[in-house]
């Protein structure tokens, strides 16, 4: 099948995909509002007596915007143990498609709703008082770096609705990723944790994803270390996670449906 013909099939099961989320306008509307009901929670709830430098919207951000992904990773886990386990996908393997076009479709349609879902918080956070100071360069960069982390998480999700039994098995991953950033500099700078906490939190992956965007976007880290330093990290941990992700997506998918 030629390369045209594969974008093609990956276009129209993104658009399906995106079709289904509005048939579910619950799972839709939450996913776009509870990072929102988030920020205003911990800005105006606990912001006030959180130890930061600034006000504690410039802070959070970023926060925000990896924990939304963690749900939206949850919610295409969920839709891909769901085609898995409903026979949809052995129609269209017998149909004239690529098979890897229905794994692409997903983690497009995950992209998209969760830049959807980003543009929300980032305007929501504009009007409570958000300043970024970054230049536009950074504002490029920093929206890479999300895309990249989104399409890395949700190619990890597409595995784990391939590994589940079922679409409830699968949706206990969204408590993995929604959990991780509380135990990162999410919400409050290392510093201010406990011993055993900061080691974890200073050595997790969402940290130098969150750090890069925060300095990106604020001009410094909450860490101390350098923009670039945590940029270089948070694309390798993404990198690998995608690379891992593809190979086990494709592999699973193959065995899942071979015969």
């Amino acid at each position: 099948m030629t390369l045209p013909l594969v974008v093609t099939d990956s276009r129209i099961m993104s658009s399906r995909c995106l079709r289904r989320s509005r048939r579910d306008p619950e799972a839709f509307f939450t996913a776009l509002m509870l990072p929102i009901m988030l920020m205003l929670l911990f800005v105006y709830v606990f912001g006030g007596d959180l130890r930061t430098a600034g006000a504690y919207v410039n802070y959070v951000v970023p926060g925000l915007i990896v924990l939304c992904a963690g749900f939206g990773a949850g919610t295409t886990a969920v839709a891909v143990a769901t085609d898995m386990s409903s026979g949809i996908v052995d129609r269209f393997r017998s149909m004239p498609i690529h098979g890897s076009s229905v794994l692409v479709g997903h983690i497009v349609a995950s992209l998209l709703r969760n830049l959807l879902a980003t543009a929300l918080v980032i305007a929501v956070a504009v009007g409570i008082g958000w300043r970024p100071t970054g230049s536009l360069a950074a504002w490029f960069a920093a929206i890479g770096m999300i895309v990249l982390f989104v399409v890395a998480l949700s190619a990890l999700a597409a595995v784990v609705g391939l590994v589940a039994s079922g679409p409830e098995a699968a949706s206990a991953f969204t408590f993995v990723p929604m959990f991780v950033p509380y135990v990162s500099s999410a919400f409050v700078p290392v510093s201010t944790m406990p011993k055993v906490l900061r080691v974890v939190a200073e050595h997790q992956p969402f940290t130098p994803i969150i750090e890069t965007m925060r300095g990106l976007w604020m001009g410094h880290t909450s860490t101390g270390a350098s923009i670039a330093s945590e940029a270089w990290l948070a694309i390798t941990y993404c990198t690998a996670l995608l690379v891992f992700a593809l190979a086990a997506a494709a592999w699973l998918f193959e065995r899942r449906t071979a015969g």
